[in-house]
């Protein structure tokens, strides 16, 4: 476990999901990705709902960890779902008025991801697919984040990780291993990070049972 001496505001005013994103993506781009990079999802989303012009205003506005740009990139995250899950279910991002408190718990998640890279990193590479390693049952499917032996996991939920979470990251592993990405091949662990808890969750891919690997690449991943 991570310390800062801050305690999170008990209740936020916007879904998980949203928060979760906006979280992320404000850290990859005060991590060095430009706002377009790093809000690259939003932005593809809002052309499925023809809405780009107002999702670049947003971008646009988003300068670091000031109030407008925290609810500005809230409001932006909200055009994910469009690429996620398609446009019937997509709200409109005018609805989405994060409140003070949800405002200040992102800000302390941000700052506690960014120190946590300044620990663990350096990341060299992040949001990433797995081109040639999916499979006909899995075809999609991005990675967080790629330090030099250690494929990350961010999560903010207000629970430790579940194995739906730890299965997610040892298929991405897995699937990383078939892709064209060779850096996979240093990978010597998996690791979550949750900026919500501030606690860092590590486990070294040797410990992980030959038999458990070989289940989920059969019968998750169907490999070939």
């Amino acid at each position: 476990m991570l310390s800062d001496g801050i305690e999170l505001h008990p209740e936020e005013n916007l879904h998980a999901s949203l928060v979760g994103l906006a979280v992320d993506y404000l850290t990859r781009y005060l991590s060095g990705s430009s706002a377009e990079e790093a809000f690259g999802m939003s932005l593809s989303g809002s052309f499925l709902v023809d809405e780009e012009d107002v999702a670049r205003s947003l971008v646009q506005e988003i300068k670091d960890l000031d109030d407008q740009s925290i609810r500005n990139a809230c409001k932006l995250v909200g055009y994910d779902v469009c690429v996620r899950a398609g446009t019937s279910v997509y709200k409109p991002v005018e609805e989405i008025c994060a409140d003070d408190e949800t405002v200040s718990n992102i800000r302390t998640m941000v700052s506690r991801s960014l120190a946590f890279w300044e620990e663990f990193g350096p990341i060299v590479k992040d949001s990433f697919t797995f081109e040639f390693g999916y499979t006909e049952e899995v075809s999609t499917g991005d990675g967080d984040y790629l330090t030099e032996d250690t494929l990350w996991d961010l999560k903010v939920s207000k629970n430790g990780p579940t194995n739906k979470h730890t299965l997610q990251l040892l298929m991405y592993y897995i699937l990383g291993l078939r892709s064209i990405h060779k850096e996979f091949q240093k990978v010597r662990r998996l690791g979550i990070y949750n900026p919500r808890l501030n606690i860092v969750y590590l486990l070294d891919v040797e410990k992980i049972a030959p038999e458990v690997v070989e289940a989920v690449t059969k019968d998750v991943l169907v490999a070939i």
